[in-house]
């Protein structure tokens, strides 16, 4: 639980995610972690430090280089134990600037006063290469490369996700997912427990993710809970609230938007008010899905207007785990779109399509989804052949990768089409007859 005032308790400094970034000196990830810790708000943090919220902003970011003496200071004002840093005297340390007291506008590089040393420098500078682990901290072969480890490969099962079918990959999933589960349990009562949580709960949201694609939807919410819990062990709000806020798009997708509504407060709840910008937008558009489900306009437009808003904050530069890539406007710009079909405006989903993907081109497979939807945009604005083509090309997308999430979407957009029998409907039907007949669709 965060703690608002007094010093820090000493289990603080042993977590594996503060121990790591203590013995590579990462100054920022330090930073971060005593201020959710203590529930301060970045202004707070800024006072505290004596600098300036934007000069606080670039350090966590890892876009501000620092001098030796702004880490002593740091660190004293934010009463780190000297000891962990290994460097109490004031005096010169070989390889370190000169002191002096930076500007708060300083930037990285800029060629006045001391020369800046940026993190990953401050390990050969301080000679912080590790800390000791306390005696017993490890069980077996549990220890801190144990949770990055498990990590990377679920990172790379998720990479192979965007050009195998997920039927491919789903029992490897799975049994990775196994094996992050027993080596949690050994790693009961050791420091590294919270880090392989936060593993186990990522691989069981992709094991979720992939069910999805297979249109298992009994499996893809067991693992949905499965990694809301651990990311709960884990003590990782964030995490928590992703995966929430991913079971959430899922049950408005499948059709219950009241559910993923009701998912997607209780994500708020455990996100707070200070939840970086990143993730607030992300929440914001899956509200707006839901809305836009249950026909409430006003309501999914602000929703909407509250992600733009949020992601043009100044400090939403680098998304936060586990979010891996960048929340900006062509982002928000793809969850307006997805709301004006729901809401049955075409117009303003084929804008904002062209808004969203006008220059960029995502992955086969989620630009197949996001054909059908856009084809249902163009089916309700009465262009039916273009609408056709968008389905077709799409259910070929849906075949080659045996993905019965996208040949779900493309049968509905077929069951919800009630416009003139053209060439191109008649077209379409024979896709899906020939597909159903070789197997590739569900009986």
């Amino acid at each position: 639980m965060p703690q608002r005032d007094g010093a820090l308790p000493p289990e603080f400094w042993t977590r594996p995610a503060v121990a790591s970034a203590l013995s590579s000196c990462d100054v920022a990830a330090i930073i971060e972690a005593i201020r959710l810790a203590h529930g301060w708000s970045q202004s707070h943090l800024a006072r505290t430090l004596g600098y300036s919220q934007s000069w606080v902003s670039r350090v966590v970011n890892g876009q501000q280089s620092l001098t030796i003496d702004q880490v002593r200071e740091v660190s004293h004002r934010l009463g780190v134990p000297v000891h962990l840093l290994r460097f109490a005297s004031a005096g010169p340390i070989p390889g370190a600037s000169a002191p002096s007291r930076p500007s708060t506008t300083r930037v990285a590089g800029d060629g006045k006063g001391a020369d800046p040393t940026r993190r990953r420098d401050f390990g050969k500078v301080l000679a912080l290469a590790t800390l000791p682990r306390p005696a017993g901290a490890g069980r077996g072969d549990i220890d801190e490369t144990t949770a990055p480890t498990l990590r990377a490969i679920t990172g790379g099962q998720r990479r192979l996700d965007a050009s195998a079918p997920a039927r491919e990959l789903a029992n490897a999933a799975v049994a990775h997912l196994e094996l992050t589960g027993r080596t949690l349990a050994r790693a009961h009562r050791t420091p590294f427990a919270r880090d392989i949580a936060a593993a186990a709960s990522e691989a069981a949201g992709f094991a979720a993710w992939l069910h999805v694609d297979m249109g298992d939807d009994g499996s893809a919410r067991r693992h949905y809970r499965a990694a809301v819990e651990r990311a709960g062990q884990a003590g990782h709000a964030l995490l928590a609230a992703y995966m929430l806020g991913s079971l959430a798009a899922f049950e408005i997708d499948d059709d219950d938007p009241s559910l993923g509504l009701t998912l997607t407060a209780e994500a708020g709840r455990r996100l707070g008010h200070n939840a970086h910008p990143t993730a607030r937008a992300w929440l914001a558009c899956v509200r707006a899905l839901g809305h836009a489900g249950r026909g409430d306009a006003a309501a999914a437009h602000r929703e909407i207007a509250s992600a733009e808003a949020a992601v043009n904050r100044s400090d939403n530069s680098e998304p936060p785990w586990p979010w891996v890539f960048a929340f900006d406007e062509a982002k928000v710009a793809g969850y307006r779109a997805l709301t004006a079909v729901r809401l049955r405006q075409p117009n303003e989903a084929r804008r904002a399509f062209s808004d969203a993907f006008g220059g960029v081109r995502p992955g086969a497979k989620q630009g197949a989804v996001l054909m059908v939807e856009l084809a249902s945009a163009h089916a309700d604005a009465g262009d039916v052949d273009e609408a056709f083509r968008l389905a077709g090309e799409a259910l070929r997308t849906g075949v080659l990768f045996r993905s019965e999430r996208i040949i779900g979407r493309v049968r509905r957009f077929r069951r919800h089409y009630r416009g003139p029998r053209a060439r191109c409907v008649s077209l379409l039907d024979e896709q899906l007859t020939e597909a159903l007949l070789s197997g590739a669709l569900p009986a």
